[in-house]
């Protein structure tokens, strides 16, 4: 094994990036870049029924967005490729013949339908998991002729070891152990020849000299497996770190039809959200810094990253958490990010055109800056922003309280006086407005300015008045306050 730390993300090219393989490949790629090793990006594609073509690209963009950067993949090829296991094929098979010649593995001629009566008849003793009965385990080179005569294409099994405890230190967990004889012997290689995942990973990662796999405890049942084929072949064996579930926010995994949480990465993206925020955010989905620091630039991130700071516990995805996180980052990023953000939603709404003129774009500009200190995401901006492209005003229950008290009529009069008379309707001009109101009518404060952000806006409370007021504009300030009054 080389002494370069090596480490890999290994997707399956089913869909875009989910969030517990973004997890994956960013704790990958952060204990790659403290180290000075290397990240892989190389893809599982040998269950053709799930494939997407469109899946690579799909989880390659995704990682672009999130700024991860890779050091050997498809795309840039790598000394150790190729990259995708279907282009691999040939590379697997002297393994596979190793096994059987040395009667590691073995000639499995059970059909689907054998299987399916086998675990019938175990159901029926009780026996619920008792797995393969080890019916081709011992065929004798008569048996396998007469089967192959007959146009019967075996599946590959391994040979587990009877009574033999599997033991790892797990960079996670600490030590792990698994009995042998609770596994039973498994399918490496498919009648067509295409390998089994169990079975290719450990091929691919000998091969490309992965030092060090990262990944869910989904899989650290298949670990004893990978183990037991490893010493097999005599190749040295990985270290592990089998990284906890992710929860929703009652407590129970994270399902792909659970509607609390957004589950792929690319939704994120459409919906603008920042790219440092979201990493910023699931670095912590399990991995905690040495003090009460939240907020993380990649390099710090990179500095701080260690796996001894990754709990064996559940992470609890909490969408209130991130979307508090990325208002954070939306506040302290410069506004012509956080407008390049919104239009595009503006833009579907129908608020604004698809190709804004200047004055559009500088009014846009203007919405933007008025929201961004409010907005969780970019596409909130539609909803926040709702009140300047709706003809009719609906007021809510606070705002029609507030319009029903004696003195707003006097107020709305004199203000709608001084509206139809200014030559200058600017935020700067807006001032000396609300002075002449106050100068006419006596009112100041709540009942001054709440009267006037109630029957322009339908609400008693948001941003500042003055902008509000000129986002509004003239025309359509004047025709509210004459149908209010």
């Amino acid at each position: 094994m080389t002494s370069q730390l090596r480490v890999r993300y290994a997707p399956s090219p089913t869909g875009h990036l989910h969030i517990g393989g973004a997890r994956t490949a960013l704790f990958d790629y952060l204990a790659a870049r403290r180290s000075g090793g290397a990240f892989i990006v190389r893809f599982e594609d040998t269950d053709q029924t799930r494939h997407l073509e469109s899946g690579i690209g799909n989880q390659l963009d995704g990682l672009k967005w999130l700024g991860l950067d890779w050091d050997e993949s498809v795309d840039i090829g790598g000394p150790y490729g190729p990259y995708r296991q279907m282009e691999r094929l040939d590379l697997y098979q002297p393994y596979i013949d190793q096994l059987v010649r040395e009667g590691n593995a073995y000639p499995c001629f059970c059909s689907e339908e054998d299987l399916e009566q086998e675990r019938a008849e175990q159901e029926s003793r009780g026996e619920l998991a008792a797995g393969y009965s080890g019916k081709c385990r011992s065929l004798t080179a008569e048996q396998v002729a007469a089967f192959q005569a007959e146009g019967r294409k075996p599946s590959i099994r391994f040979r587990v070891p009877a009574q033999k405890i599997v033991a790892f230190e797990d960079k996670v967990r600490g030590h792990v152990e698994f009995e042998s004889d609770g596994i039973g012997d498994f399918i490496i290689a498919r009648p067509d020849g295409i390998p089994t995942y169990n079975f290719a990973v450990i091929i691919d990662d000998y091969m490309m000299k992965i030092s060090l796999v990262i990944r869910g405890e989904e899989h650290l049942s298949n670990t004893p497996r990978q183990i037991m084929m490893y010493e097999a072949l005599g190749l040295s064996v990985p270290e592990f770190a089998h990284l906890a579930l992710i929860l929703n926010t009652d407590r129970k995994k994270m399902s792909k039809r659970d509607e609390s949480i957004i589950q792929f990465i690319a939704q994120y993206k459409d919906l603008g959200y920042l790219p440092e925020a979201v990493v910023n955010f699931i670095a912590l989905l399990g991995w905690s810094p040495k003090g009460e620091e939240e907020f993380f630039t990649k390099e710090e991130l990179i500095a701080q990253f260690d796996l001894d700071r990754v709990s064996k516990s559940p992470a609890v995805f909490d969408m209130d958490k991130l979307n508090w996180m990325n208002n954070h980052y939306l506040k302290k990023a410069p506004l012509s990010q956080v407008v390049e953000l919104s239009l595009p939603h503006l833009q579907k709404a129908g608020y604004i055109a698809a190709e804004p003129d200047q004055e559009t774009l500088d009014w846009v500009a203007a919405l933007v800056g008025l929201n961004q200190d409010r907005m969780r995401f970019a596409a909130e901006i539609v909803e926040l922003s709702a009140i300047f492209f709706k003809e009719e005003l609906v007021l809510d229950e606070e705002a029609t309280a507030a319009l029903a008290e004696e003195h707003v009529p006097v107020v709305l009069k004199s203000f709608l006086a001084q509206v139809e008379q200014a030559e200058q309707f600017t935020p700067e001009a807006m001032p000396a407005l609300l002075k002449q109101v106050q100068k006419e009518t006596g009112y100041k404060g709540k009942p001054l300015f709440m009267s006037i952000r109630a029957g322009l806006t339908g609400q008693v409370h948001g941003p500042d008045l003055n902008m509000s007021l000129y986002l509004l504009g003239k025309e359509k300030v004047v025709s509210r306050l004459q149908k209010l009054l």
